[in-house]
């Protein structure tokens, strides 16, 4: 059986429809056994509609009054009411308006769909639609797959597809030849009698695929081992007499984590260093420090970072901290002169250049980079990384930073070859920021609140979740929300910031609120990650439950930067405020809210480059500790005997993307 022909051989698959495979991403036979459903219906337990709890529900009923109504940019709402001899309840699905067509209002049909309050009542939303008459056809004792959509592709065409295929898939050979099983699994993921064989099914693929990312990792780290780079000597004397003249003392933490990457750098094997730290915990002087032991042994530093108001905050910062000691130089695209700043460079006459990716264009040429530092690293793709290396003659020391604490278990987990230090501790003089839970009716004492700072001089960020009004949700929308705040408070500049708009004026808008000359700065979550606004006292967000608390306490972080007391409002858009939102009230300590997350909402809601998405997880979960646990296990197995996994092609390439994807080099 070759997994890797093509979708066109299977039955029923002519051009068109493998044009819309491919579209969804399904090129090969593998690629269609291995799209699993992403739930299943059970016709038997379909429920009365006065007998509905919120969750997943199944209920058979008639339809009536099914409208549609088109909203801004592209979208489409149909709505309809469902009827049993119990009662009604609506229905709502978003851009399916094919739906309108396919319901009759005389035909008897099975929902499935989640039931959850939205727009003041309990509607079922995106429920899938099946017609009574046909599935009282079929054995309904068996569970009924339903597999995700694909433009014009529904469900029922997947089911066709993925049973034209059953005895193929019951061949299907092993990927892992310690783990015997794999075409018993498929089979009980796509045609399972019960919900047990559905989920022992795709335990076995879950751990198939943590399997390759855990193998991956391990190979990653003894790669790694083998690297060889110019070693950097730190003079400890010249870095005592910088330390002791700095205004400010540093942290344990600090001094822990300049420690770990003097040894580092000291070694043949290039250093690949996690620096990992909350907000204002002082990650920069950490980088600063190392940039200052590379200079002092001759080697250029490159330090690279997200947005252009970054890499100017840092330039200046570290202007200021180092005086005449190193010669510092800031690349962006906007830097003027540039030719001759690259010229500087190449010749050797600036030790420590900050940029961003302006660092990594062709013709920025370093004469002896002994170390690349990258600020909030997740923000960069592993071939930006890979470029900002490559301008090394041997390679670099690498040192990546980041503001999001990352759970020990998904260190251990992902970073196998990855050495990682944490700054735990704040510097001295930081005040802890007073977190309230605001309930969506109570929020004008809130506002007395900020009205309060506003007068102080101070100044405040409201941040929203949406950027267009939509009646598809009732989170704020960040253009409504300007509109009304500029109103409310028209003796103050409000200004306004969402990731839809182009570089440039995101960095212009920043630059005015840095700079106070907007009092308001009316924002998405675009302002997570960098911005260092001192007078900026107030972090209001609205619809605080639908974000993860890591998210919740980067934003926080944002504020609390001086010397004056700062607020942090979490408006709740639910009546009573969530046991998450309680959590965040009552703590300061990210790494502690990064583990809340992980147990409550998974690793995505932790660190961007863990999304599943960004990993290509897509069927387990790595806060799945069980099956975690049994992956490693077979890696060691796998291991211990000696096996070479070039021998297995398909093994070598799913391991070989897992590379790519989990390593920093």
């Amino acid at each position: 059986m070759d997994l890797a022909s093509p979708v066109e051989d299977v039955k029923g698959i002519g051009p068109k429809t493998a044009e819309l495979m491919h579209k969804a991403g399904i090129f090969s036979l593998r690629d269609l056994i291995y799209y699993l459903p992403r739930t299943y219906e059970n016709f038997q337990q379909a429920q009365k509609i006065t007998d509905l709890r919120p969750g997943q529900v199944t209920i058979k009923a008639k339809v009536s009054d099914v409208k549609l109504s088109r909203k801004g940019r592209g979208l489409t709402i149909v709505e309809a009411a469902l009827r049993d001899d119990s009662g009604a309840i609506r229905a709502i699905w978003f851009n399916q308006p094919y739906r309108v067509k396919q319901l009759n209002t005389d035909k008897d049909y099975y929902f499935t769909g989640k039931m959850e309050f939205s727009y003041g009542r309990y509607q079922i939303m995106n429920p899938a639609v099946n017609v009574a008459d046909d599935v009282e056809k079929i054995n309904t004792d068996e569970l009924q797959p339903v597999y995700p959509a694909r433009g014009t592709l529904k469900s029922q065409d997947f089911k066709k597809f993925i049973k034209a295929i059953e005895n193929q898939i019951a061949l299907t050979p092993d990927m892992i030849p310690i783990f015997p099983g794999r075409a018993e699994a498929l089979l009980n993921v796509h045609f399972p009698e019960d919900e047990k064989m559905a989920k022992d099914g795709r335990d076995y693929l879950a751990t198939e695929e943590l399997f390759c990312l855990l193998l991956a990792s391990r190979l990653n780290r003894q790669q790694n081992e083998k690297l060889k780079t110019t070693p950097i000597k730190a003079d400890i004397e010249s870095l005592k007499r910088l330390i002791a003249g700095l205004p400010f003392k540093l942290t344990n933490a600090q001094r822990r984590a300049t420690w770990e990457i003097i040894q580092d750098m000291a070694q043949e094997t290039p250093m690949n260093r996690l620096l990992q730290g909350d907000v204002g915990s002082g990650k920069t002087m950490v980088a600063a420090l190392s940039a200052y032991i590379a200079a002092k042994a001759g080697m250029q530093t490159a330090l690279m970072a997200p947005t252009e108001v970054l890499a100017t905050q840092h330039a200046e910062s570290l202007s200021k901290t180092f005086g005449g000691e190193l010669k510092i130089a800031l690349l962006t695209g906007s830097t003027k002169h540039k030719e001759e700043l690259k010229k500087h460079i190449k010749a050797g006459e600036v030790d420590l250049v900050i940029g961003t990716h302006a660092l990594i264009t062709d013709d920025t040429e370093f004469k002896n980079l002994g170390l690349a530092i990258i600020d909030e690293q997740h923000r960069f793709g592993v071939a930006q990384r890979q470029k900002l290396l490559a301008k090394a003659h041997t390679m670099p020391h690498l040192l990546s930073m980041t503001a999001t604490p990352i759970p020990r278990s998904l260190q251990l987990t992902i970073f196998g070859d990855l050495a990682v230090s944490i700054l735990d501790e704040l510097p001295a003089g930081r005040q802890p920021i007073t977190t309230k839970v605001v309930a969506q009716k109570a929020q004008e004492q809130m506002w007395r609140d900020i009205e309060k700072e506003l007068a102080q001089k101070h100044q405040v960020y409201y941040i929203c979740k949406k950027i267009d009004e939509s009646n598809a949700s009732e989170l704020s929308s960040v253009k409504k929300e300007y509109k009304r705040i500029a109103q409310k408070y028209p003796d103050y500049n409000v200004g306004l910031l969402h990731g839809k708009m182009k570089p440039a004026e995101k960095d212009e808008v920043m630059t005015l609120f840095s700079s106070g000359e907007i009092d308001i700065l009316v924002s998405t979550t675009v302002v997570e990650v960098g911005v260092n606004v001192p007078n900026a006292t107030v972090m209001a967000i609205a619809d605080a439950d639908q974000y993860g608390l890591s998210q919740l306490h980067q934003l926080r972080g944002r504020v609390g930067r001086g010397s004056a007391a700062s607020y942090c409002y979490l408006v709740n858009s639910k009546d009573a405020p969530s046991r998450r939102l309680r959590e965040i009230e009552s703590s300061q300590d990210g790494f502690y809210l990064a583990e809340v997350d992980l147990k409550l909402r998974g690793p995505g809601e932790i660190y961007g480059s863990l999304q599943h998405g960004a990993l290509d997880l897509r069927i387990a979960t790595i806060t799945d500790t069980k099956l975690v646990h049994r992956a490693d296990q077979l890696v060691k197995e796998f291991i211990k005997q000696g096996r070479d996994v070039l021998e297995y092609k398909e093994l070598s390439a799913a391991v070989r993307k897992y590379q790519r994807l989990t390593t920093l080099n």
